[in-house]
């Protein structure tokens, strides 16, 4: 095999090889109800499988990101952003996210950063139990609250169970962020 085939080089790979497939499934999951009269029951089903397809890609997206920090050619495209603008772009990704605060400008790779603040306000869902969580930004800075005693650990970084929690930790630290645990709350750094 040749010397570039290491392992990061070849997770790149398969998630540009399968998005080909994902996108049909998509394709067709949204197709379907367009060109056929479908009951209620499979018309919900292929909308289970529209939104699985988005989230596949999603995971795609993040796992690519990864493998490209972990070669050392993460080259992010690096503009300048208004916080608030991302936090609330990221919250609208995940239902239960409440976005309040005032922002300030900062430089980012905006669709990586965004992607990592939804997968961080996700996780904070997702392992602790809840229905809504609060994502407050104070300039360049921004917290994820509240998190719990299931939560904690795999938001700060502590317990490896979730991809997008280890791949946002990974974007904003290569970008020159910083993340910490701070009482109930994941506190963000985002690069000025």
């Amino acid at each position: 095999m040749p010397e570039e085939a290491g392992f990061a080089r070849i997770v790149s790979l398969a998630c540009h090889d399968l998005r080909t497939p994902l996108a049909t499934v998509q394709g067709f999951a949204r197709t379907i109800p367009r060109v056929t009269d479908l009951a209620e029951e499979p018309a919900r089903h292929l909308r289970m499988i529209d939104e699985a397809a988005v989230e596949m890609a999603e995971l795609l997206d993040q796992l690519s990101t990864l493998a490209r920090i972990e070669r050392g050619v993460y080259d992010p495209a690096l503009v300048e952003r208004d916080s608030l603008e991302l936090a609330r772009a990221a919250g609208g990704r995940v239902p239960g996210v409440q976005v309040e605060g005032a922002g300030a400008t900062v430089r980012v790779d905006p669709d990586a950063v965004e992607r990592s603040l939804a997968s961080l306000a996700r996780a904070a869902l997702r392992h602790a139990g809840l229905s809504a969580v609060h994502m407050k930004v104070r300039g360049a800075g921004l917290t994820i609250s509240p998190t719990t005693s299931e939560s904690a650990p795999i938001l700060g970084g502590e317990v490896l169970r979730d991809l997008g929690t280890a791949v946002a930790w990974r974007v904003i630290e290569e970008l020159g962020g910083s993340l910490a645990l701070k009482g109930k709350a994941l506190a963000i750094r985002l690069p000025e």
